[in-house]
C-alpha cells in the first residue's frame, strides 16, 4: 500500500530540494557587500518612526477576518452558478432553494457584524 505513495514523496521531496537550492544559489552567487546604508530600516524613503513593537488595533485584525470569513463563502457562489443548469435538471428546485438559504444565512452573518460595529474603524 505504502508503494503507492512513493512517486508523490519523490515529486514532493524533489520540489522542497530545487525550493532550498534556488534560495540558498542567491546567497551563495549573489553580490555580499553589506552596509550600515543596506542594512538600515526602509519605509518608502522616510526615517522609520516609532519601534515595531507598537500595538495593533483589534479591530484591524477583525475587518481582515471577516473578509476572509465573507470572501470564501463567496466562493462557494461560483462553481454553483456554472452548474446550474445541469444540477437544475437533475435536483429540481430544491437546488435554487438550497442556495438562497445559504445566501440568507451569508447575509445575516454580515448583518449581524455590521450591527455590532465589526467594519468601523473608529
Amino acid at each position: 500500500m505504502i508503494i503507492n505513495y512513493i512517486p508523490i514523496l519523490l515529486v514532493i521531496a524533489a520540489a522542497a530540494g530545487f525550493a532550498g537550492l534556488v534560495v540558498y544559489s542567491s546567497t551563495l552567487f549573489g553580490p555580499q557587500s553589506p552596509n550600515k546604508e543596506k542594512l538600515s530600516t526602509y519605509e518608502s524613503g522616510m526615517k522609520p518612526v516609532g519601534t515595531t513593537k507598537e500595538r495593533v488595533s483589534v479591530k484591524y485584525y477583525l475587518v481582515a477576518m471577516f473578509f476572509i470569513i465573507f470572501d470564501l463563502e463567496v466562493v462557494f457562489v461560483y462553481p454553483w452558478a456554472v452548474q446550474f443548469k445541469k444540477l437544475y435538471n437533475q435536483y429540481g428546485i430544491s437546488v435554487f432553494i438550497s442556495m438562497l438559504i445559504f445566501l440568507v444565512v451569508l447575509e445575516l452573518g454580515y448583518l449581524y457584524v455590521y450591527k455590532k460595529g465589526g467594519f468601523k474603524w473608529d
